[in-house]
């Protein structure tokens, strides 16, 4: 039998986003979208099993998603994430990823080489195409060794909006 997952939705100023989370954290997170209905869809395949509806496991969270949508600087370094489903090395990736700080950019070679694998940038690339908790694991820091905007999920339009919300200063 599969644990329990608990998920939830929530309206941000820039659109709909779903969270998943189980006993050990934060299973997904979502970037916004227009609808509702397209957020759940994102989050389907972790629903599988038993999954419940309810916002209350995310209580702590919510309002620092908030206010991070609303363009405040948010620390997420605490918040519990349960990356059971992934490899060590892209725990090492994510757990890097999560280090960088707001208004800073890294690009996936010096991501590669912070793990100790500096000739893995295309791996730390599909690491963070992969990413299950964009915002708290913050892939739209990581940038082309030029420092081009290159691959977002949620495209390079928004990847750039949450770049200039942090005051990442961005290759012209």
């Amino acid at each position: 039998m599969q644990p329990t997952r608990w998920y939830t939705t929530q309206l941000t100023p820039w659109g709909c986003i779903a969270l998943v989370g189980s006993d050990e954290g934060l299973v997904r997170l979502t970037l916004p979208f227009d609808r509702e209905k397209d957020a759940l869809s994102e989050v389907a395949r972790e629903l599988t099993g038993f999954a419940v509806l309810d916002s209350a496991p995310f209580a702590s969270l919510m309002p620092r998603l908030m206010r991070y949508f609303a363009g405040e600087a948010v620390d997420f370094s605490d918040v519990p994430l349960d990356l059971s489903r992934t490899t060590p090395f892209r725990r090492r990736v994510m757990n890097a990823v999560r280090r960088i700080p707001r208004g800073d950019v890294m690009s996936y070679r010096e991501v590669a080489s912070k793990v100790g694998r500096p000739l893995a940038a295309r791996a730390v690339g599909a690491t963070m195409a992969a990413n299950p908790v964009c915002i708290i694991v913050p892939c739209h820091r990581v940038v082309g060794s030029d420092g081009a905007l290159v691959g977002f999920g949620g495209g390079l339009q928004m990847k750039q909006r949450m770049l200039e919300m942090e005051g990442a200063r961005l290759a012209a």
